[in-house]
């Protein structure tokens, strides 16, 4: 079950890595809206988006032997660039498996860009 604790001991395996990204508002949005709406500009995050956050909690949670081994992602998005950068910083091997464009009557593959 989630606690506060967990949350707290994630919040402190992250801190070294990942930005606090501000809050913004817009008054036209405001207006546009009739709502007072906030935005978290995780855009500014370190690889382009909050997911650097998860990546990192569960990479620096793994025991050094499991870390040792490496990690693997699936993923040709900012999920990809969150654990290639998360596993990057405490030099932990990794593999991202980017799904390849299919080519007419050509079998699906992944392609594994090691690091």
């Amino acid at each position: 079950m989630l606690t506060y604790e967990l949350i707290r001991e994630a919040r402190e395996r992250i801190a070294a890595v990942v930005h606090r990204t501000p809050v913004a508002t817009s008054r036209s949005f405001n207006r546009a809206t009739g709502r007072e709406v906030f935005f978290k500009c995780e855009n500014l995050q370190r690889a382009g988006a909050f997911k650097i956050r998860g990546a990192t909690n569960k990479i620096r949670a793994l025991p050094q032997d499991q870390r040792a081994r490496g990690v693997v992602a699936f993923s040709s998005g900012n999920h990809a660039q969150a654990v290639a950068l998360a596993a990057k910083l405490p030099r932990a091997p990794w593999s991202l498996c980017l799904k390849m464009r299919r080519r007419r009557n050509s079998p699906r593959r992944a392609n594994t860009v090691p690091k």
